[in-house]
């Protein structure tokens, strides 16, 4: 078995962990989310102890580590929440969330309107920062990614949309 999957996972109080056929419920006081058990996994739960075990000794040892690792995100997802930041550099480039939509301006001859999934909320805190959050760290990870998918950071000027902390390299101009 993988030595990810070897560790037991702790519940904190105030979340729940339900097992009904193949699949996995957790729910805390932010949200409940659901996985779905690959068929050579077992999760047993005692007290506040959560293990997981493989029956197969060729495949199954990694998607047990995979699925430990998904079931601690989700615990820490209904507990704590996630969260990414981006930051818009370039001139006249802002953001601003209305409502269910996020509005776009990147330089583009047209607004970039992008509807925001649910279960998550965007916060723009000023004009050229955007604050994603949500229980699923794949989800916040997702729509971080598209929205930053709209406006890349360019290598010469480091004009886009960025994650906050990203370094950008720059390359040099071509020389006449």
């Amino acid at each position: 078995m993988s030595r990810v999957a070897r560790r037991s996972l702790t519940l904190p109080k105030g979340v729940e962990l339900k097992i009904t056929g193949s699949t996995v419920t957790v729910k805390g006081a932010k949200a409940s989310l659901t996985l779905e058990l690959p068929s050579s996994i077992t999760v047993d739960v005692k007290e506040t102890q959560v293990n997981i075990a493989a029956d197969s000794i060729k495949v199954a040892p990694a998607v047990a580590g995979s699925v430990r690792a998904h079931l601690g995100n989700m615990i820490q997802g209904v507990t704590e929440g996630y969260q990414k930041k981006l930051s818009l550099v370039g001139v006249g480039y802002r953001a601003q969330a209305q409502g269910r939509k996020l509005n776009l301006a990147l330089g583009f001859s047209h607004p970039v309107d992008y509807p925001i999934p649910d279960g998550i909320t965007v916060e723009t805190p000023s004009q050229t920062e955007i604050v994603i959050k949500g229980p699923s760290k794949q989800r916040v990870g997702q729509v971080a990614a598209e929205i930053r998918g709209f406006r890349p950071p360019e290598p010469y000027k480091g004009k886009g949309v960025r994650y906050l902390g990203e370094r950008i390299v720059l390359k040099e101009a071509k020389k006449k």
